[in-house]
């Protein structure tokens, strides 16, 4: 119903709830206009440790070949919320809880984005895979996750 994200360090409150946009300290925010995954910017998070072992950096190599970058922040509340207000087009992860997801779910979808899971079906709170974007992309971050699911049979 209410998600809250702030970024002490910045002092950027994200508000949303459900039905009356999402705002970045109380101005109201909207995700990207870019249409094509190549002049993307993304996001996603990956683990500190045994990296080769997980399935995320075989993600990561494709999208990063297919969009213009990937960026890797360490917070997928933030990163979330920064798709809602258009710094990043997309957002992957696997393997996240509710609580890192629950807020920037509510601020991506308030802000015009689309939340799913890789298949395209809307996203339940705590789901194994997150795809955010701002819809224009979706499709195509959805066919790039698609090709890697072929190939690492996951």
């Amino acid at each position: 119903m209410v998600g809250v994200v702030y970024q002490p360090i910045t002092k950027e409150l994200f508000t949303s709830s459900r039905g009356e946009g999402a705002y970045l300290n109380e101005k109201r925010i909207h995700v990207s206009s870019v249409e094509h995954l190549s002049a993307s910017l993304l996001a996603t998070g990956l683990p500190s440790a045994k990296r080769t072992r997980n399935l995320n950096i075989h993600y990561y190599w494709n999208f990063a070949l297919r969009s213009h970058g990937v960026r890797r922040d360490g917070s997928a509340a933030l990163d979330l919320a920064s798709v809602a207000c258009g710094r990043f087009d997309g957002f992957w992860e696997l393997g996240l809880h509710l609580w890192d997801t629950a807020a920037g779910v509510l601020l991506v979808r308030e802000a015009g984005g689309v939340v799913t899971n890789f298949a395209g079906e809307p996203y339940p709170l705590g789901d194994y895979e997150i795809l955010a974007s701002n819809g224009r992309i979706h499709a195509e971050m959805r066919e790039a996750g698609a090709s890697v699911q072929k190939f690492t049979g996951d």
